[in-house]
């Protein structure tokens, strides 16, 4: 007979709800924790990222709006209402039995009284994953010469000492990790193998409490310790100068670096606990018989050179086989290398990985918050370059086109190659700039690669390009003429010749506005049966059909600050 799993009291998880006062400005939050005069707080309708310890000075009671739990009694007081049951029952709003006109007199039937509710293993597991992750166990980092504030919770493993007994039992020696958590109860640390690596992180460490809790990580190898001590003797000693693996784009100084979890177990297991540091929606597990996470595993990590070694910057991992061709399974950038651009390089380069494999890829569900915004970014960005060169007369590096003797067709023009330097939508310029010794500029690039790259951004035999794509040519009075760009597909054909997703490309149109222009067109009767329904007005002779323009699509290149790709193809050494 299958165990049954009930779920953890109700109460126990029970949270105090306080105004803070930051900066100026009052924010509605939840009391975790309390360690005299300072309360660790989660913001209501805020990412687990921000909680932070305040004093308590800054915090009043909450006494505008009422909590679940929390009831008025208008005379400004205030009770405790159990969960389970309902505000008015028993007070003028007694049940009706089955006989009209007699009331039911007896109490009403509460949830408390049925005992606690069965639930499933995984229901068991998630709830469990939530009540241990609440608060990080970390609250900073000392990552080599950088001081992080960590995030979330990461399920660092228990030291020897740490394994043996019952972790639950406060001692002198372990004060921090002795607290009880609300609403688990167990005997030990194996009470539970699947949720067990959940209990790991910072229970009975001697590493701090409350926000002096620090995790000291070489940023070389990854390897993490309690004590400063001992990370600086480490340091002096470690020899690692880069990742263990090798070589698959090179831009200057930024390389990055496929390593393989089979290979190379311990880096990228300390690898994905330091990344767990800033990513809420994944889980590890260790010492699973069944979860083989490292191994399985492809991690790209991007680097920046310098004389001595090369640093680490972010990264993002995948499967090696993945069933739904998902082509990024989590990425991080490190907190002092954000916004610079390093994260659309990891998510540009994940999808050449799937182009060259012939696959349609996409990111791992579901996404973070900045995830989102991070592949709603690509998305758009990918989307207004291809519609840019797609509805442009002339290749965006030619501004005048001059020809002798007979009439040119302006198609073939087009075979050429666009600029990257006008990728952007700016003016073409061919004065030469000085090239930079670092950063983006790097080595010469080879002629082969040159022409491999001409030969992938110019891919003239998908449909798009053969059959899709149309020149009206409109003449005028004066002997002049206007040419336009008219491109009739479906939303099929974009996401195809994109190797986007449909449903990532129809988000990200829906987005940034650019399904909003439509207009009705007459279909096209195609078989003799569609024209006798049409005849006899059975069928719809009409379509609504979205409309996008070049106009539209330069407003939204302005709105979202559509920038050049950070990934040169040339310099990809797959």
């Amino acid at each position: 007979m299958p165990k049954t799993f009930h779920a953890a009291d109700a109460h126990a998880g029970d949270r105090e709800v306080v105004i803070v006062n930051k900066n100026g400005v009052e924010h509605e939050a939840h009391v975790l924790e309390r360690q005299g005069d300072d309360l660790y707080v989660h913001y209501v309708n805020a990412d687990k990222r921000l909680d932070e310890w305040v004093s308590e000075r800054d915090v009043r009671p909450n006494t505008d709006t009422h909590e679940d739990g929390v009831v008025s009694n208008g005379n400004g007081t205030s009770r405790k209402r159990k969960r389970g049951s309902t505000e008015g029952e028993g007070e003028g709003n007694s049940r009706r039995t089955g006989s009209p006109g007699r009331l039911d007199t007896q109490p009403p039937l509460k949830v408390e009284d049925l005992g606690p509710a069965a639930i499933t293993e995984e229901e068991y597991d998630i709830q469990h994953h939530k009540q241990i992750t609440a608060k990080r166990n970390f609250d900073k980092v000392i990552f080599g010469r950088w001081q992080i504030k960590t995030w979330y919770f990461s399920p660092y493993p228990l030291t020897e000492t740490e394994t043996d007994g019952d972790t639950g039992t406060p001692s002198a020696q372990a004060p921090h990790s002795a607290s009880k958590i609300p609403g688990v109860s167990r005997s030990s640390i194996r009470s539970h193998g699947r949720t067990s690596d959940l209990f790991a992180g910072g229970l009975g460490r001697s590493h701090g409490t409350g926000q002096n809790s620090t995790l000291w990580v070489c940023d070389r190898c990854f390897k993490y310790m309690a004590e400063g001590q001992s990370w600086e003797l480490h340091v002096k000693k470690c020899t690692r100068r880069s990742p263990p693996g090798r070589k698959v784009y090179q831009r200057g100084a930024h390389i990055i670096w496929e390593v393989d979890g089979a290979k190379e177990k311990l880096y990228c297991q300390n690898l994905s606990l330091f990344g767990k540091l800033f990513i809420d929606i994944k889980t590890l597990f260790f010492d699973c018989d069944n979860c083989t996470h490292s191994r399985a595993v492809l991690f790209y990590i991007l680097t920046d050179a310098d004389s001595q070694r090369d640093h680490v910057l972010g990264f993002f991992s995948k499967e090696k086989v993945s069933y739904d061709d998902y082509n990024l399974a989590c990425i991080v950038v490190l907190p002092p290398y954000q916004k610079k651009g390093y994260g659309m390089l990891l998510i540009e380069f994940s999808y050449e990985l799937s182009r060259r494999a012939g696959k349609v890829g996409t990111p791992e569900r579901p996404l973070s918050d900045l995830g989102l915004r991070s592949y709603l970014t690509y998305w758009i960005s990918t989307l207004v370059r291809f519609f840019r060169r797609l509805l442009s007369v002339l290749p965006p590096d030619t501004a005048q086109m001059v020809t002798t003797g007979a009439t040119a067709d302006v198609s073939d023009v087009f075979v050429q190659s666009p600029s990257r330097e006008t990728e952007d939508g700016s003016s073409f310029s061919r004065s030469r700039r000085r090239k930079s010794t670092k950063g983006w500029d790097g080595e010469e690039i080879p002629a082969a690669a040159l022409a491999t790259r001409t030969a992938q951004m110019n891919d003239m035999s998908d449909p798009m390009w053969t059959s899709l794509r149309a020149l009206e040519t409109t003449a005028h009075p004066d002997g002049s003429a206007t040419t336009h760009v008219v491109v009739r597909c479906t939303l099929a054909d974009i996401a195809r010749a994109t190797n986007l997703r449909v449903e990532d490309a129809a988000f990200a149109l829906n987005e940034c506005g650019l399904l909003v222009r439509r207009r009705k067109e007459r279909t096209r009767l195609g078989t003799v049966k569609e024209e006798v329904e049409a005849e006899a007005g059975l069928a719809d002779e009409e379509e609504s059909v979205v409309v996008v323009t070049r106009e539209m699509v330069e407003a939204v290149a302005k709105e979202r600050d559509v920038k050049r790709m950070c990934m040169d193809l040339a310099h990809v050494l797959l």
